[in-house]
C-alpha cells in the first residue's frame, strides 16, 4: 500500500484480524497524492486561464 514497513504489522499485541481492521478501506497514500496533484493542476490551469 506504500506505507512504511511495520506501519500496522509492527504494533505489538495486534492480532492479524485487528491489523486488517485497522487498515480498513484506507486510501493508498500514493493514490491520494496523485489525486491532489491532479486537482491542484486543474485549479492552477483554471486560475491561469481566468487571468
Amino acid at each position: 500500500m506504500g506505507l512504511d514497513a511495520g506501519h500496522v504489522t509492527g504494533v505489538p499485541g495486534l492480532s492479524r484480524a485487528a491489523q486488517l481492521k485497522a487498515l480498513g478501506n484506507g486510501v493508498v497514500p500514493q493514490q491520494a497524492a496523485a489525486a491532489l496533484r491532479l486537482l491542484l493542476d486543474r485549479i492552477n490551469a483554471d486560475t491561469a486561464a481566468a487571468a
